[in-house]
């Protein structure tokens, strides 16, 4: 049991409040996802046994201090509720109610306590199907005064029988079949026009190609190179490695580990391990699931860091195995001080940090290990199909529209604009009350993610080259990121304009938290708009003689 504000992400023990002495109840063992979504369990003072009824039985009785009562008051004032679990069926209800008939003052509202709960139960023979939890609006506890209060907490359980089946005893807390229609409806048809202006840019990029392979043919027939301009003039130059290459590969290295996980949680989530209400089972899960996959970043950086002839690769995995956890460390350290402040329990206690901890020196960074070692004995070489050159050419003035920053904006529009509507789902669901259950959506709009940035990237690439401009390598990861950058502008918006989140702690939790997901967005798509746009690179220039 635990109690809520009206935001999920402000937890607090429920015995922060006085119900009843945390003397009559203990503290329940706590698994380790649960203790990263933030529960802190207790077994609550209602004994509710399969198929027992009880009327008015009290579960305790406490005198209310002064300070307790103007502790409730507050509460009562901005709808706290307390949330509970009954054979993992969540139970939520108000503390109290608001008098506010008449009274235009807020001064002048009455507040009221509820010391009684009213439980339904539904069963089908030996199973619990269904539960509701009802606070008896006639039995209150009046909060307006000063004095101490003797309260009695009671509760009543009543018992029905019905025949659902248990399979479906989830149906309830997801979105109603309207709603789900909507979305289905909004998000299929931001995605088909989405993809129409995709196919439209690629039909012109594809025109374009065509009129440049026929043109350079005609060159090479009449032999004729004197006037070569355009993406061909370039070819001593388009494959030179890039500037900070330890960097580059360790961003890739990073990216590939981070889509690679995205992978593993979509296909988890196809075969129902993220049901509602499985509490902290998607925060462990991507916790084992980044330490077993960081042998693919090691493997990744490390072997293409070798590739483009780097010496150094031992920097170059400390660098891969910090680029990301680096960030999210100093970040996590950050709001869990705030939490333990503000005394939430989004703080994780000590022993879960050292699991962590434990988790990373001896399963995560041991794989990043094997895997750089595996990649640097890989052998591979970079594939080139045309000879670099000794000395760089000199890359033409451009406008201002060619800069990377306005390439970044123009990247990242058409991605986010597949994707916000579901966005918004997403966060009602994370930062909200929201349960979130239609992963085969969300599995479409981001395959259609992936494939815009990766076509995005490709077209901004080829321009770029026909503008004489070789510097590439890291423009075409930037411009893929870009949409990680359009993510975090919306959460602005989305916090300000969709969600009642407010306070320094709400605030810093918010950002602080999307910035790293976003940070993470940024790296994926960024190695997936590079990736693409060598494998476009390398296509265009085996078309065509180099030398």
């Amino acid at each position: 049991m635990k109690f809520l504000s009206m935001l999920i992400n402000e937890t607090y023990r429920y015995f922060d409040f006085p119900f009843c002495s945390s003397a009559l109840v203990k503290k329940k063992k706590e698994a380790f996802g649960e203790v990263l979504n933030g529960d802190r369990l207790v077994s609550a003072p209602y004994k509710i046994d399969f198929l027992s009824e009880k009327d008015a039985e009290i579960a305790c009785q406490t005198k209310l201090s002064k300070e307790d009562v103007a502790k409730f008051r507050t509460a009562v004032s901005e709808d706290y509720y307390f949330q509970m679990y009954y054979d993992d069926l969540p139970i939520w209800s108000f503390f109290g109610k608001v008098d506010k008939e008449s009274m235009t003052d807020p001064s002048n509202h009455k507040y009221y306590l509820y010391k009684r709960l009213l439980f339904d139960i539904f069963y089908n023979k030996d199973r619990v199907i269904e539960i509701h939890a009802r606070s008896d609006s006639n039995a209150v506890v009046d909060l307006n005064g000063d004095e101490p209060v003797d309260v009695d907490f009671m509760y009543t359980v009543k018992w029905k029988e019905t025949g659902s089946p248990f399979e479906k005893r989830m149906g309830k807390y997801s979105m109603s079949s309207n709603h789900l229609e909507i979305q289905w409806f909004s998000t299929l048809n931001s995605c088909v026009i989405v993809l129409l202006l995709t196919a439209f840019l690629a039909t012109i990029l594809m025109r374009i190609l065509k009129n440049d392979f026929m043109k350079y043919t005609r060159d090479e027939e009449s032999a004729d190179d004197d006037d070569e301009t355009g993406w061909k003039y370039i070819y001593g130059d388009v494959f030179r490695y890039p500037k900070h290459k330890s960097l580059f590969a360790a961003a890739l290295g990073s990216g590939i580990q981070l889509f690679t996980i995205a992978i593993f949680i979509f296909i988890l989530a196809m075969v129902g391990i993220f049901y509602p209400y499985n509490r902290g089972v998607l925060l462990s899960t991507l916790v084992v699931i980044y330490a077993l996959t960081s042998g693919i970043a090691g493997y990744t950086a490390a072997s293409f860091y070798c590739q483009l002839e780097g010496i150094n690769w031992v920097r170059n995995l400390l660098l891969t195995g910090s680029l990301f956890c680096g960030p999210l460390f100093v970040t996590f350290c950050f709001l869990n001080t705030v939490a333990i402040a503000y005394k939430v329990t989004a703080a994780l206690p000590f022993g879960a940090i050292v699991m962590i901890f434990l988790i990373w020196g001896l399963v995560t960074s041991p794989l990043l290990v094997l895997g750089g070692i595996a990649g640097k004995n890989s052998k591979a070489e970079f594939e080139a199909p045309c000879h670099t050159t000794k000395c760089p050419t000199e890359i033409p003035q451009l406008p201002w529209y060619r800069k990377t920053l306005p390439r970044m904006a123009m990247a990242g529009f058409l991605p986010f604009s597949a994707i916000y509507i579901e966005l918004y789902y997403v966060l009602a669901s994370v930062w909200g009350h929201r349960n979130y259950t239609i992963y085969g959506i969300l599995f479409i709009v981001f395959i259609i993610l992936l494939f815009v940035t990766a076509f995005i990237t490709v077209a901004l690439t080829y321009f770029q080259l026909a503008a004489e401009d070789h510097d590439w390598w890291w423009r075409s990861f930037l411009c893929g990121g870009s949409t990680g950058l359009f993510i975090y502008a919306y959460c602005f918006f989305y916090y300000y304009e969709r969600s009642d989140m407010s306070g320094f702690m709400q605030t810093s939790f918010f950002f602080g938290y999307m910035a790293c997901i976003c940070y993470g967005f940024f790296l994926m798509l960024g190695a997936i708009g590079f990736l693409a746009s060598l494998f476009f690179v390398r296509h265009i220039y085996l078309c065509i003689k180099c030398e």
